[in-house]
């Protein structure tokens, strides 16, 4: 990665870099220069991500932005491990009341799109351009297409959306739990109003994938939605996230 000039000078030129991280994804890269860690991201993604983190500024809790020069994003370190490492049932219980939290912003504040159209549009042109990982599809998934995956989408559309500000890949690893204060919201850039089931699909997924029906029992709970859950919309919006 290629620094501007003035964040070189900000991270200096004996930094320590590494990709080598909790949660690491390709997609940030963990820097300690001195005493101090940043994390840096780059490209489209951390464009999309600065927009949103200084949208949540002061209405959820999310990484400090320490610099900015597009399309680079420099991030203050949280200090604070992710959810992945509580037990099955905090992780549960946090992860619920974070994504409360989130979804009870006013939707009419939020400037970012993530409803169907846009979202499908964007689903559609990675299966065309070749952008979609086969061999990353959930279990049940594995084996088929793109296109397959993307035919099975357009026929489970959904006739409604319960509209929220919607983080868009909400996971365990993507909320972190400082010792003091709230959780913290990490890699937003997907995020933009859209049905509440986006989130609640993935939180679904992994939680009762990885640690078992009593993490999505505590999750529901703390969320406030232990009825009537929407067991084709969860899986539509599986579906969903297998082609993004």
């Amino acid at each position: 990665m290629e620094l501007p000039h003035r964040l070189h000078r900000l991270i200096g030129p004996d930094a320590t870099w590494s990709a080598d991280h909790e949660g690491a994804s390709g997609t940030a890269l963990r820097v300690r220069s001195g005493a101090e860690v940043f994390y840096v991201k780059y490209g489209p993604l951390a464009r999309a991500e600065h927009l949103r983190l200084c949208w949540l500024r002061g209405r959820v809790p999310v990484p400090v932005v320490v610099a900015f020069d597009d399309p680079v994003l420099v991030l203050a370190d949280v200090g604070a491990p992710s959810l992945e490492a509580a037990a099955p049932a905090d992780i549960g219980t946090v992860l619920g009341r974070s994504l409360r939290t989130l979804h009870e912003l006013p939707v009419t504040e939020c400037p970012f799109d993530g409803r169907l159209p846009a979202v499908l549009e964007r689903a559609a042109a990675n299966v065309r351009n070749g952008l979609v990982d086969s061999e990353d599809f959930d279990a049940d998934h594995l084996g088929l297409t793109p296109e397959a995956i993307h035919d099975r989408l357009l026929a489970a559309y959904p006739p409604v959306e319960d509209l929220v500000v919607a983080h868009g890949d909400y996971t365990p690893s993507n909320v972190l739990l400082p010792s003091s204060g709230e959780p913290v919201v990490i890699d937003v850039p997907a995020l933009g109003v859209a049905d509440r089931y986006r989130d609640l699909a993935i939180a679904h997924r992994d939680l009762s994938e990885d640690h078992g029906p009593a993490a999505w029992e505590a999750f529901l709970s703390a969320y406030g939605l232990v009825d009537d859950i929407d067991e084709e919309r969860l899986y539509f919006y599986r579906l969903l996230d297998e082609l993004l």
